[in-house]
């Protein structure tokens, strides 16, 4: 096992790619803990709401927020499988190199199966985020109708 300096200055190279995607990925786990954080925050205040005078508006917003919320830990799901497995795209590309094994086929599996986590996670956000604006408007209109 004769490692060259050289070398691990290439696989660091090749590495920088996945360490960056690694970067947006947690901007995106971010993101979405934030969301869910507001979600848990807004079902809490309904259901004191609720307990002191039952009310069906505050039961259909809760229904919406727990949909939501299902959505969103779906796509935190995904999103920490897609950072766990950019990880593993980042180790393998080292011991790849340090043992001279032929990872390169899982290496980039998992590099596919990471995008495809990424892309599922990107698709369940805007489903609750869909879901959000479609609550937010049907409330505003709803308060219109009632004020008149």
């Amino acid at each position: 096992m004769n490692i060259q300096i050289s070398d691990i200055g290439h696989v660091i190279q090749l590495a920088i790619a996945p360490v960056f995607l690694l970067t947006g990925v947690c901007t995106n786990l971010m993101v979405l803990i934030n969301r869910l954080a507001r979600i848990i925050d807004r079902t809490r205040l309904l259901e004191d709401r609720l307990e002191i005078a039952d009310n069906e508006h505050y039961n259909d917003e809760l229904e919406v927020l727990y949909q939501r919320s299902h959505l969103i830990n779906i796509a935190v799901t995904l999103s920490t499988s897609c950072g766990l497995l950019i990880c593993l795209v980042i180790a393998m590309l080292f011991l790849g190199d340090t043992t001279n094994l032929p990872l390169d086929k899982y290496i980039a599996a998992f590099f596919v199966f990471g995008m495809i986590a990424l892309i599922g996670s990107f698709v369940y956000l805007l489903r609750e985020i869909l879901i959000a604006s479609k609550s937010m408007r049907v409330r505003h209109f709803q308060r219109a109708v009632h004020s008149r």
